[in-house]
């Protein structure tokens, strides 16, 4: 396996241009299934996990072009061959699940199986289930997969349902599959990310008639067909404050391209608290330290508008040459504080009780070996090797490329001393003499 080596780096500057949003793009793609005519994204972002949705929707008979580079995804949905979505492409990322909802709508059935991901927590697939139930949908479980039919595979049909938690994943269902219900149907205590955002405003441009999307409640009046649009992905919010924490970990100043405050409005405060400078460029923000040691500052992950769980690691390895004691509460998901005993492998002082984290803050991290254990961990340990004194190697960097495009040029380009080491197996073929002093072949 890949692994990244980091060193400390001194201070960063220059710029990091941040790219359309993972988040964003894995849930428009899914739209296409529910258009005959073709669907083109912009903006796109380059990663592992939009090659495993590209391969999801080849499977079921869409076809997906990439253009300029990557940048720019067509798809089209014309020729549907099957609704089953495979347990060996599905396992390998959570929002899989997201064929679901416009399969159902589209087709009147869908078979699909229970999704992979990172293993940050259950993440149980009830809540969408519940959300299309309200719909008309019929849904078992049998064998691992999701069985899901319409009554007589015809159309689904407004409801009124109100989700026990927030869910991204299934407001995102939800509203996909009302698109093409008949009727009103409407949705309570939605999830108010920018990611559905940017979806309802894809679906908008494909004729959809829906309104709300940002609050609580979103309302959908069903339409009996979409047709094909062009849409700019919406810039990766998570991607940025990873990056806005690389010259406050470092030291220095950098300028995020298309970065912009209003999506991170949680996050940005913490920062400004812990005395981090955040200014609105005309291209952007920029980013430094204001004090030569950050404060401690307390952390509770929560919905948006709140801080975002996706940050909480990254926050962590901010928080752990601090000056003073901080407390991180993952309230998201609960076993989010896998990268605490690689960060201690470092020098840091962490305490994990349950749900919540203790960091004393130390003087100096050191570099060490270490390995990643799901996406934002992964990034959080790249970035404490930033001020380790000494070399940090990360090992299952795999986790990287599902996320963050280009990591390591982007921190290359801006000061940072980060490579990547690739994996290459040796074979060394036996000598006589080891031939004759063993049976099996050696290898190295």
């Amino acid at each position: 396996m890949d692994s990244i080596i980091v060193e400390e780096s001194g201070p960063l500057n220059g710029k990091i241009p941040i790219a359309g949003a993972k988040n964003a793009c894995l849930t428009l793609m899914p739209a296409t299934l529910l258009s005959d005519e073709p669907l083109t994204l912009t903006n796109a972002p380059r990663l592992s996990d939009i090659g495993t949705m590209s391969l999801l929707l080849q499977s079921l008979g869409v076809e997906v072009e990439t253009l300029n580079g990557g940048l720019v995804l067509a798809l089209s949905s014309h020729a549907l061959k099957t609704t089953r979505a495979d347990y060996d492409i599905v396992r390998k990322m959570r929002a899989s699940n997201l064929v679901l909802g416009p399969l159902l709508a589209r087709a009147g059935e869908a078979i699909v199986s229970l999704p992979g991901g990172c293993a940050i927590g259950a993440r149980p697939m009830d809540l969408h289930i519940s959300a299309l139930r309200a719909l008309g949908a019929e849904i078992e479980l049998k064998d691992g997969y999701l069985h899901a039919m319409t009554p007589n595979k015809g159309r689904l049909v407004g409801g009124t349902h109100k989700l026990k938690f927030a869910s991204v994943g299934a407001t995102e269902n939800f509203i996909m599959a009302a698109c093409l219900a008949k009727g009103r149907s409407q949705l309570k205590n939605a999830a108010m990310e920018p990611e559905i955002v940017d979806l309802v405003k894809c679906l908008k441009s494909m004729g959809a008639n829906i309104s709300g999307e940002g609050t609580k409640t979103i309302t959908i009046n069903g339409v009996e067909k979409l047709q094909g649009a062009t849409h700019s992905v919406v810039m990766d919010r998570i991607e940025l404050g990873t990056y806005m924490l690389a010259p406050v970990i470092a030291g220095g100043e950098v300028e995020l391209v298309g970065g912009q405050m209003e999506l991170l409005e949680a996050f940005c405060k913490k920062l400004m608290e812990a005395g981090v400078e955040i200014l609105e460029t005309a291209n952007g923000l920029t980013v430094k330290r204001k004090l030569d040691k950050i404060n401690a500052v307390d952390v509770t992950t929560a919905v948006y508008p709140g801080f975002p769980t996706d940050l909480q690691a990254q926050m962590m390895a901010l928080m752990c040459t601090a000056s003073g004691v901080s407390t991180l509460e993952e309230t998201i998901f609960e076993n989010r504080f896998m990268h605490a005993p690689e960060l201690i492998r470092m020098g840091a002082q962490i305490d994990v009780q349950g749900g919540i984290a203790r960091v004393k803050g130390v003087p100096k991290l050191k570099g060490a070996q270490v390995m990643a254990t799901d996406l934002r961990a992964s990034v959080s340990l790249i970035l404490a090797g930033l001020a380790a004194q000494g070399k940090t190697r990360v090992s299952r960097v795999y986790h990287l490329d599902r996320g963050y495009e280009k990591l390591v040029e982007k921190l290359e380009n801006v000061g940072a001393k980060i490579e990547r080491v690739r994996y290459c197996l040796l074979y060394t073929s036996p000598s006589p003499r080891d031939k004759r002093q063993s049976r099996m072949p050696s290898s190295a």
